[in-house]
This record gives C-alpha cells, structure tokens and sequence, in this order.
C-alpha cells in the first residue's frame, strides 16, 4: 500500500495440480491480492511464486496469462454482441466451441432468448444483463478459453436461488480437473475444497481440510459459525 505495508507477508504454501484450494478470512485479510499476484498484476518484491517450478517472474507474461482465467465478482464487458464477447476467451475457437462452452456454463438458454440470440449487443458492461446472466458470460469465456489454472472469486450472495443454482454447476463445470484458487463466499465450496488457506492482516495462519480446521483453528471456527448465523 503506498503507506508502505505489506498486502502479504509470511504466506508459504504448496497447491497441488489438479486441486481447489479456498482462501477465507475477514474482508481485507490478503485474499484479492493474494490472487492478483498469480497473474502478475502485481510483482512481489521478495519471496517466489512458481508454477510447475518456473517461477513466474521468469516467464513470459502472455504465455503465463494463456495458463490463468480469472472469474471476479466484476464481470468486464464490451458493448458488443454476446458471442464476440464470449470469444475473448479465445479468439480463434469454433461457433461450436462457444455453444459447448455456454451450455456447461449454463447460459446457451437465456442467450437464446435475447432478442438476437448469440448476436444481441449486450452494451457497455452488459448493462442489458442481469447480474447471474453477465456471470455466466465470464464462466463461458473461462470455459472457452480452457486454461489449465482456475482464479474464482465465488461471489453469489446478491444473486436469486435459481440463478445461484445455475452459477454452481457453471463453476463446477469450469474447475473440473484444473487447479482452482477461490476466494470463498459459501460453506458449499470451502467443504468440497481439498485444502483451505486461511488468512488473517496478509499472512496464512493456518490451512487444512474443513475437518482439520474445525479442530485446530479458532478463526476459522469463527469465521465458520458466523456465517452459519447468517
């Protein structure tokens, strides 16, 4: 931050190819820079990210970048037809890469009841979307582009059940054998993660299954129940 603290500090840990891992913690515990660092948004000033035992700083951005598709809670959009904005996820797929892409994603139906399909000018940041349909955009674009590492910020909370329920099997479709990283909003995903990284002021204070943390975390205890009460 430009006073000068670390975002991160004192976080080491090892995620499996392959695997989910979730990060939670309190808001501002290091979880959006934590993922920001992967794509190289941000450079680290010490320590090492390496993928496959490259470390990132080595390699070339746009080859590190085709690896890595990021789903945010801030779906970008163009003012452009919905297909053109799907295929940004890889611009030389097949019309019929794009539709297996939207229909794993949950979204071929309600595209195809736009007024112009596939073609329909969305506007500027999908204004004539709703919330759930401009998500299940960003899953296809994911889908489409086939990476082989998965950056989720899971957020569903403003969405309706039936929409919720949609986005859930888009995402399950789009983790699906890749290593994923989510930023956990929901007890459904932190259960079903092989390993979750909890973070407290930047650094990792503990990890482990939901089992293992229930025992031996009180933050995680905490941060667990209060959602319950939610």
């Amino acid at each position: 931050y430009p006073d000068g603290t670390n975002a991160i500090n004192k976080i080491a840990t090892k995620i499996l190819g392959g695997s989910t891992v979730a990060l939670v913690g309190k808001s501002g515990s290091g979880k959006s820079s934590f993922i920001n660092l992967i794509p190289r948004f941000y450079n680290i000033n010490s320590g090492s990210i390496t993928i496959d035992g490259q470390n990132i700083n080595d390699v070339n951005l746009k080859s590190l970048r085709k690896e890595i598709a990021l789903v945010s809670q801030e779906t970008i959009l163009f003012d452009d037809t919905v297909e053109a904005n799907i295929r940004y996820g890889r611009l030389d797929a097949s019309k019929e890469d794009v539709l297996s892409a939207c229909k794993n994603a949950a979204a071929d139906d309600f595209i195809k009841d736009l007024p112009n399909g596939y073609d329909t000018i969305v506007g500027e940041n999908g204004v004539k979307l709703s919330g759930g349909q401009k998500q299940r955009i960003s899953i296809a674009r994911a889908i489409l582009k086939n990476s082989s590492i998965i950056l989720l910020d899971e957020a569903t909370s403003a969405l309706d059940s039936e929409s919720e329920a949609k986005i859930k099997y888009a995402v399950d479709n789009l983790i699906k054998n890749r290593t994923t990283i989510i930023i956990a909003h929901r007890l459904s995903t932190i259960k079903n993660a092989n390993k979750i990284l909890v973070l407290s002021e930047g650094s990792l204070v503990a990890e482990g299954t939901h089992e293992e943390l229930i025992q031996k975390s009180e933050l995680y205890q905490k941060l667990y129940n209060q959602e319950i009460a939610e």
